[in-house]
C-alpha cells in the first residue's frame, strides 16, 4: 500500500509582538496544527517574511493564515469585532481568500457575541485615520491593516488556501488617538486569544474530502 502523503501543514502570520502573545497564549492552551510566524511591521516585512517561510522544507504547499488587528471602515463596528476577508486588496491586485464562510461559522462559534463581518480587506502601508478611511470605504472595503494583503499576495498559488482574519483594535467612532484606545486594545487582544481554534477547524475542512 502505498504511503499516505502528509497533509499540507497551516501557517499563522501576524506582524507585531502582541499579536504573537496573545496566539501563544492560545496555542498553550490547546493542540498545534501549523507554524506561527511573526513577520514584523508593513507589508515588505510581511511579504519577506512569508517568502522565506514557504521555502522551507515541508512548507510548500502549507494554508496560509494573516491576522492580527485591523482598522475597521464601517460605521457601527467596535473594538473587538472580527473581520474575515473574502478577498485581500492592495495595489498590485485582489487576492480571493478560501473558505471564507466556514471561517466566519467556526469564529462565531469560538467567540459568541461578537460581530463577525465579512468583505474586502484593503492593504495600506501606514495607519490610516479620519477622511482616509471614508475614501477607502467608499472602495467597498471593510477594513484596512498593513500586512494582510502582502502576505496572501506572498502566499498566492494555484491549489494554495489562502485566508485573512483579522480583529477590529479601532474604528470610526473609535479612532486609536481617542479616549478609550486602550480599553478597546484589551478587548481585541482577548478575542485574539480565542480565534485560534476557528483556524484549525478551517484548516482541517479544507482537507476533507470535497463531494
Amino acid at each position: 500500500m502505498p504511503a499516505r502523503a502528509e497533509p499540507p501543514p497551516l501557517l499563522v502570520a501576524c506582524a507585531l509582538r502582541i499579536e504573537r502573545a496573545a496566539l501563544r497564549g492560545a496555542a498553550r492552551g490547546g493542540p498545534g496544527a501549523g507554524a506561527l510566524l511573526r513577520t514584523g511591521m508593513g507589508p515588505r516585512a510581511a511579504e519577506r517574511a512569508v517568502a522565506r517561510a514557504l521555502e522551507r522544507p515541508g512548507m510548500g504547499r502549507a494554508a496560509v493564515l494573516a491576522t492580527g488587528f485591523c482598522a475597521g471602515l464601517v460605521p457601527g463596528m467596535h473594538p473587538g469585532d472580527l473581520v474575515v476577508a473574502e478577498e485581500t486588496r492592495d495595489p498590485r491586485g485582489v487576492v480571493t481568500c478560501t473558505g471564507t464562510a466556514l471561517l466566519a461559522e467556526a469564529l462565531a462559534r469560538a467567540v459568541p457575541g461578537r460581530t463577525v463581518h465579512t468583505g474586502a480587506l484593503t492593504g495600506s502601508d501606514h495607519v490610516v485615520r479620519g477622511q482616509e478611511r471614508a475614501q477607502l470605504r467608499a472602495t467597498g472595503a471593510v477594513a484596512v491593516d498593513m500586512e494582510s494583503a502582502a502576505t496572501l499576495w506572498a502566499a498566492a498559488a494555484p491549489g494554495r488556501p489562502v485566508a485573512a482574519v483579522r480583529v477590529i483594535v479601532d474604528a470610526p467612532e473609535h479612532e486609536l488617538v481617542r479616549i478609550g484606545t486602550v480599553r478597546g486594545g484589551i478587548s481585541a487582544f482577548r478575542v485574539l486569544r480565542a480565534v485560534l481554534p476557528a483556524f484549525y477547524e478551517w484548516h482541517r475542512s479544507l482537507l476533507l474530502p470535497r463531494r
